[in-house]
């Protein structure tokens, strides 16, 4: 494929982008949307929290908001099932009473209990919270009926995907303390949440009105509804369109809570001659400024608790993404994101405290300040220092502060600054070892379905002098048919931010995508069908390709939750330096034009046994490629979880030692004693490095994410020669004191 036909076909797409663009903006005028109001009840007494809604007294005289409607299977239909939600409060806390009738309760689905274990596979209720009614950000809750805790931290709507993305997301790591019980019964199942006010951000007003949408799941029939009525391309994270609750009183907020743990560890084997053991003490702080403003302090910060990296394996020349799962990163991160995501972004949280090959650094201590001053201006600084490690990484100071100001519908205007200090110990000769990197950002909501978004930034590093800027310009179309977005990128060759991510430097970007959502009347059983076509370039500055990806795709998407899709590749890889795909097998330096077929299947994952299965067949380099990457979960209702897959890669390509092959397998196993005690086993293999790694962890969760953790961890390399297995055995203790309660 030549390079006047991939300029051909972005042209093309540019093209296409218009012509679904222009009718779909005709078409998502005419939906008038009127977000439903209920009041909440200041309660004479609280409520039990046992589940039983119904014959809990407390209850008494709460006006309960119903009418929900779905968006899947039947868009726009009223709910197959009716659901009542009552709000109240009193002086320290919010509580929310679910009862989600049922008409065959034996047909209920719960498949898990793990804290922030997927509620997609299981009936369940979810709530977002939008105390600052800024119609942008939120806090998400949700149960099944084992009574699952589930929480997370919407930004900007939950723009940008994950966390670790650039410009916003969902947080599900962030972990805040409340309590749900769940019961099931003859009407259906119930639920009831506590949710203190010191866990959420809201105004100083004496009363209040709050932006809150619900969601309820009924998975037998694959059911999605919501009390505010959403079109089929939004979900819970679309504060904008989210109903309102009038008449809450919160106090005035005094929040101190201190949270100290205690940590003993063994290791032996691997490097060590005999068995070491180390004890440590650390503490965070958490002091709210004012209900919507909190500074976080943590000293001698440890994160043994969190699960370790998914093992990946680079057939690539450019950088791996792993994401960030340390909980005090976590919280507000989407507030200091810049970027796009896991591409570039202005600051990467793991170049704190992780090591280049994933070593953990101690951290000494640290400072955070993030959340709202007045109604519409994010703030978020942030300071920690890290600790030297001889031949690993000098000590490291790391600053970050940013500012973002919210304006009318999903629109914002923000800056970012962004710098590291370095003690200079690896240096030589001895120099300023430092670095800064600083953006602005904003985006630009037009209509509900329209949104523009951009960024552009610099970097300071001593001795790179030349081009060292960055930016992105783009936008996005989202209706209930049409999904498209066309966006362009820059990154000079010596933009360089050490305290954020680049997948690859030295490049210019074309990215654009087109979907169109089908609801087919009785067809083959189908829900939906998804016709998409995508793009992707990268070029050098003097104009040389060095990745194409056209992508031609199918969704077919069915009622019974099994979907397939189908797809075709035409892919470009420009080569300009040889680079070794594996040890001992080099791709010299040519341009690579391929095509490839591509199949994904699931089956109904809300079933105690699923399988998935991703598959590609093509050429690569040169050569021939059959990548195969099967998955088996399977379930015993809410207490056993497990979950096998592999990632296979066969290649045969014209170099010498081309022929060879890669396999990647992981194996989770988790058992649920109580939604609060968790066992879980995470065994990874890599057969490139001859690598068996095992991960044990136990928890006893008391509130949020404080408790007892004991971990266990083992690397053994296999191949010839290798050290003796290490071994790893850590028990930590922490606990929550909540100073004013």
């Amino acid at each position: 494929m030549s390079v006047s036909n991939h300029r051909g076909q972005l042209r093309a797409l540019a093209a296409c982008f218009l012509l679904v663009v222009l009718p779909a903006l005709a078409e998502a005028q005419s939906r008038p949307v009127t977000a439903p109001v209920m009041r909440a009840q200041s309660l004479q007494q609280a409520p039990l929290v046992d589940g039983d809604v119904l014959g809990d007294p407390a209850w008494e005289g709460a006006e309960p908001a119903t009418g929900f409607w779905q968006v899947q299977p039947n868009d726009g239909f009223p709910a197959t099932q009716r659901t009542e939600v009552r709000m109240g409060f009193n002086e320290n806390t919010v509580y929310i009473g679910v009862v989600a009738y049922d008409t065959d309760p034996d047909r209920i689905i719960v498949s898990d209990s793990r804290r922030d274990s997927t509620l997609d596979d299981t009936d369940a209720f979810l709530v977002i919270i939008d105390g600052l009614l800024d119609r942008q950000n939120g806090f998400v809750f949700g149960t099944n009926a084992a009574g699952l805790e589930y929480d997370g931290q919407v930004v900007r709507e939950g723009s940008g995907g994950d966390f670790g993305s650039g410009g916003g997301g969902f947080n599900l790591n962030w972990d805040g303390t409340w309590a749900v019980e769940a019961q099931i019964s003859d009407i259906g199942w119930s639920a009831e949440f506590a949710i203190p006010f010191k866990t959420l951000r809201y105004g100083a007003d004496d009363e209040q009105v709050w932006g809150v949408n619900f969601q309820r799941n009924i998975r037998r029939n694959n059911e999605i509804t919501f009390w505010a009525p959403l079109d089929r391309n939004r979900n819970l994270y679309r504060v904008s369109e989210a109903g309102t609750v009038e008449g809450l009183r919160p106090p005035v907020q005094r929040n101190l809570k201190v949270t100290p743990y205690v940590l003993g560890k063994a290791q032996r084997g691997g490097e060590l001659s005999g068995t070491e053991t180390d004890t440590e003490f650390g503490f965070d702080i958490k002091y709210s400024i004012t209900p919507s403003l909190t500074l976080d302090a943590t000293y001698n910060t440890d994160f043994a608790q969190v699960e370790v990296d998914d093992q990946q394996v680079n057939l690539d020349r450019f950088n791996l993404f792993f994401p960030e799962k340390r909980p005090f990163f976590l919280e507000n991160a989407g507030q200091f994101s810049v970027g796009n995501a896991q591409e570039v972004e202005l600051f990467f949280s793991r170049r704190i405290g992780i090591g280049d090959d994933g070593e953990q650094l101690p951290i000494d201590g640290g400072l955070r300040l993030s959340g709202k001053i007045g109604d519409t201006t994010n703030v978020g600084l942030l300071y920690m220092r890290s600790d030297a490690v001889d031949g690993i990484a000098p000590q490291n100071d790391f600053a970050v502060a940013r500012v973002n100001q919210e304006l009318p519908n999903r629109s914002a205007i923000g800056a970012i600054f962004v710098s590291r200090d370095g003690d200079g110990s690896f240096i030589t000769p001895p120099q300023d070892d430092e670095n800064q990197s600083y953006a602005i950002d904003g985006r630009w909501g037009i209509g509900e379905n329209i949104l523009l978004s951009g960024w552009a930034g610099r970097s300071s590093t001593p001795g790179l002098n030349g081009d060292d800027h960055a930016f992105s310009l783009g936008g996005t179309y989202s209706s209930a048919k049409y999904e498209s977005r066309l966006f362009y990128t820059e990154v000079g060759g010596d933009f360089n931010p050490e305290v954020g991510f680049l997948t690859r430097s030295e490049y210019r970007k074309a990215d654009g995508f087109i979907l169109r959502r089908i609801r087919p009347d009785d067809l083959w059983g189908l829900l939906e069908i998804r016709p998409h076509v995508s793009y992707r370039g990268f070029w050098d500055f003097d104009g040389f390709q060095e990745t194409g990806f056209l992508h031609l795709d199918t969704h077919w998407e069915f009622k019974s939750g099994m979907e397939i899709h189908t797809g075709v590749n035409f892919t470009r890889d420009g080569v300009k330096d040889p680079f070794d795909i594996v040890d001992g097998v080099t791709i010299q330096p040519d341009t690579y034009d391929h095509a490839e077929g591509q199949i994904v299947f699931w089956t109904n994952e809300a079933a105690p046994l699923s399988f998935n299965l991703r598959t590609v067949i093509g050429g690569r380099f040169g050569g021939d490629r059959v990548s195969v990457e099967p998955g088996l979960v399977y379930r015993i209702g809410e207490t056993f979880s497990s979950e096998l897959s592999v990632n296979y890669n066969d290649f045969d390509l014209p170099v010498p030692n081309g022929d060879f092959d890669v396999t990647l397998a992981s194996l989770r196993l988790s058992y649920s004693f109580t939604p609060k005690i968790l066992l879980q086993a995470l065994v990874q293999y890599n057969d490139i490095d001859e690598v068996l790694a095992t991960n044990l962890r136990f928890s006893w969760l008391r509130s949020a994410n404080s408790g007892l953790f004991i971990v266990y961890n083992e690397i053994d390399e296999r191949y010839p020669g290798a050290p003796p297995r290490g071994r790893e055995l850590i028990i930590k203790f922490s606990h929550i004191f909540d100073v004013f309660n």
